[in-house]
C-alpha cells in the first residue's frame, strides 16, 4: 500500500504491520459536523476499514478536544457550560457518523481526561530545555528543534503568518520567538483549571495530541492525520514536542491529510460560518448516496460543495446508475473476471487509497449479471462501507 508522503511530495510505501496504530484529529465540539468533518473520517473510515481487510489489527484513535479557546468562547458567547456543550455536540456529531456508516474508533479520548500525562510531558519538556515558563503559561522553544518545519515546508515569514492566524499569537510579548507555542497557561477566571507546578491553568492545543497520541498508541504512530489546515501549527507542534521526549522516533511514520472543502467560494468552516450540516443533508438524502458522493472525491483533493451535484448523483444512484448497478462510461466494458474485479479493487486502494477509481470499477462490475462478480460487487460495497 501506498499512501502520499507530505515531506517527499511522493506516494511512499506502507508497511502494514500485523498491528496497526492510526490516530486522527477529532472535532472540537462547539457546533454541529459539517460536510468538511465527514469528508475527512469518511476517507480515513475507508482507510481504516482496508487494514483491517489486509489483515491488520487496527487501533485506531479520534480525540475530543473539549480543552480550547474556540470551545471556551463559544460557551462564553452563548451563557453555557463548556462540559454541556462538548457532551451535546459530540452526541450530535456521533450520531451523523453513525448515519454515515463511519465505524466507531478504538478509543474517542477527551482531552480532559489526560491532564496529568500532559502536565508530565511538558515537565520533561522543560526539564530537557525545549521549554520555558513565563508568569504561569509555559511555551516550546522551537528554537531547540532544527527540524521544526520540514513537515509543512513553509519558510519562517509564512509560519508566523498561519499561527497568527490559526491562534498562535506571534505577537505575545512573553515569548523569546514569535513561533514558540503554548503547553500550558493560566485560565481565565471563567475557565477550567487545573494545579499545575506553573500554577493553575489548561493545556495548550497541540500537546494535548501528541500525549494521547503517545499515551494510547505508543511511539512511532503507523498514521497519523486530518484535514490538511491541520499541517500547520498543529502538526508541526506536535512532532516537536513528541520527538523532543524519550522514545522511538520519529513520532509518526506516515502523515495523512484530506484536502479542504469549500463552499460559496471560501473554505468550509465554523469561523467562517458557511457550514453545510450532515444532519440537514440527510434530511433529503439517503446515508449511502451521500457516503458515495464523498467518495467519489479522492482524499487529498480540495473541492467545492454544490448540492446540484449532490442532487445529481444522489438521483442516478437512485435509478442503479451508480454503486448499485450500471454506470458504464464511454469505452468501458463491463468485467467478465470476479478476480479482475478483485485486483482492482486492491490496486485502487494500494495506490494513494483512490476510492474513484474504486468506484468506477463498481459502477462498471454492477452492471454483470454473473452472480460471482455480483458478489465481489457487494464486497466492494462493503469495504467502502457502501452497505449502510
Amino acid at each position: 500500500m501506498r499512501l502520499y508522503d507530505e515531506v517527499s511530495g511522493e506516494l511512499r510505501e506502507v508497511q502494514v504491520r500485523p498491528r496497526m496504530t492510526v490516530y486522527v484529529c477529532g472535532i472540537t465540539p462547539y457546533d454541529s459536523a459539517h460536510l468538511g468533518h465527514a469528508f475527512t473520517y469518511v476517507q480515513f473510515d475507508v482507510l481504516v476499514r482496508y487494514l483491517r481487510h489486509l489483515g491488520a489489527e487496527v487501533v485506531h484513535v479520534q480525540n475530543v478536544t473539549d480543552v480550547d479557546d474556540d470551545i471556551l468562547r463559544t460557551a462564553r458567547e452563548r451563557g453555557v457550560d463548556a462540559g454541556e456543550l462538548a457532551r451535546s455536540e459530540v452526541e450530535t456529531f456521533t450520531r451523523a457518523m453513525d448515519a454515515l456508516g463511519v465505524t466507531r474508533p478504538t478509543f474517542s479520548p477527551w482531552a480532559s481526561e489526560f491532564v496529568p500525562d500532559i502536565i508530565e510531558a511538558v515537565q520533561a519538556l522543560v526539564a530537557a530545555e525545549c521549554a520555558y515558563q513565563r508568569a504561569g503559561t509555559v511555551y516550546f522553544r522551537v528554537a531547540s528543534d532544527p527540524g521544526y518545519g520540514s513537515l509543512s515546508g513553509l519558510d519562517r515569514s509564512r509560519m508566523i503568518e498561519l499561527a497568527a492566524e490559526r491562534g498562535g499569537h506571534p505577537e505575545d510579548p512573553n515569548k523569546d520567538d514569535p513561533l514558540d507555542f503554548v503547553l500550558w497557561q493560566r485560565s481565565a477566571s471563567d475557565e477550567p483549571s487545573w494545579e499545575s507546578p506553573w500554577g493553575p491553568g489548561r493545556p495548550g492545543w497541540h500537546i494535548e495530541c501528541s500525549t494521547m497520541a503517545r499515551r494510547l498508541l505508543g511511539q512511532p504512530v503507523d498514521i497519523h492525520g486530518g484535514g490538511t489546515d491541520l499541517i500547520f501549527p498543529h502538526h508541526e507542534s506536535e512532532i516537536a514536542q513528541a520527538e523532543n521526549l524519550p522514545g522511538e522516533r520519529p513520532f509518526v511514520r506516515h502523515w495523512m491529510h484530506t484536502g479542504t472543502v469549500h463552499y460559496e467560494a471560501e473554505k468550509m468552516s465554523k469561523s467562517l460560518g458557511n457550514m453545510v450540516f450532515v444532519t440537514d443533508l440527510l434530511q433529503r438524502y439517503s446515508p449511502v448516496a451521500l457516503r458515495a458522493f464523498l467518495l467519489r472525491r479522492h482524499y487529498r483533493d480540495d473541492w467545492a460543495f454544490r448540492e446540484d451535484d449532490l442532487a445529481r448523483e444522489a438521483k442516478d444512484h437512485a435509478q442503479g446508475l451508480g454503486v448499485h448497478g450500471g454506470g458504464l462510461g464511454p469505452g468501458e466494458a463491463v468485467p467478465e473476471d470476479p478476480d479482475e474485479v478483485r485486483s482492482g479493487l486492491s490496486a485502487a486502494l494500494d495506490g494513494d487509497l483512490d476510492t474513484p477509481a474504486a468506484l468506477r470499477l463498481l459502477d462498471r462490475a454492477a452492471g454483470s449479471p454473473d452472480p460471482a462478480i455480483r458478489a465481489v460487487v457487494d464486497e466492494g460495497r462493503s469495504l467502502l462501507g457502501l452497505d449502510i
